[in-house]
């Protein structure tokens, strides 16, 4: 199956906050079922098929006060319930993890100091055009250069690290980047495997004006805008 853990499952908590998230959240779960040890959907309150979607793969359901810092924070305070859960990996729900995840999140729980590093995918868009490719070249030179994985190339971070930063904040908006600021680049590293994420809202808000307006908003917050100020600007 996997070389580091020959017929068994990765010793895995992921936790996918969710509202209204059934186009994308079947092919989440199923790139990451049954490799892991649960699954964890904190959902926000749809009303659309995200919830039986979510029951059918045999992922644990939550239902949760919207707003993503809150169902994450909810959804790892559910896995840690379980004082086996070693490691808890934070996905997007429209967000399919590529073919050698599975050695790759092996490789890293297996390392002498994993425990006191967290790690983030590449950042890939599912849409084959030029502007994609240039999206991508910029979040890897954000990762590299700023130590800044964003909430879409998910997170996978061992449970004493995550209490010991204290884990995501009840925030509407930026609650990935409060939670890796706080566990520092240094502690923080990218892992040989793809996250490959939706395009839709690049298409649909421009492949330039999303990214610099995703800059924007990030600029404000570390000016010190409210997230929840920014959430109402952002939409």
């Amino acid at each position: 199956m996997f070389p580091l853990y020959p017929n068994a499952k990765l010793p895995v908590r992921v936790v996918v906050p969710t509202l209204n998230a059934a186009d994308g959240l079947a092919a989440c779960l199923a790139a990451v079922l049954p490799m892991v040890e649960r699954v964890i959907v904190a959902d926000g309150g749809s009303v659309d098929e995200t919830i039986a979607i979510a029951k059918a793969h045999g992922a644990v359901v939550l239902s949760v006060t919207r707003g993503r810092g809150q169902q994450l924070r909810a959804g790892a305070d559910a896995a840690l319930l379980d004082g086996e859960a070693e490691w808890l990996l934070f996905l997007h729900a429209d967000t399919r993890l590529q073919a050698g995840w599975v050695e790759a999140v092996a490789a890293h729980v297996a390392r002498p100091k994993a425990k006191a590093m967290a790690a983030a995918f590449r950042f890939r868009l599912d849409d084959g055009a030029p502007a994609a490719r240039r999206v991508e070249r910029l979040v890897d030179w954000r990762c590299r250069r700023l130590g800044l994985p964003y909430g879409d190339q998910g997170l996978l971070i061992h449970r004493t690290l995550y209490q010991a930063v204290g884990g995501f904040r009840a925030m509407p908006l930026m609650e990935d980047v409060d939670l890796v600021q706080r566990v520092g680049r240094r502690r923080l590293c990218l892992l040989e495997a793809d996250a490959l994420t939706s395009a839709i809202r690049y298409k649909r808000g421009g492949y330039w004006r999303r990214p610099m307006r995703n800059l924007g908003m990030l600029g404000l917050y570390f000016l010190g805008i409210s997230p929840d100020r920014l959430v109402r600007w952002y939409g």
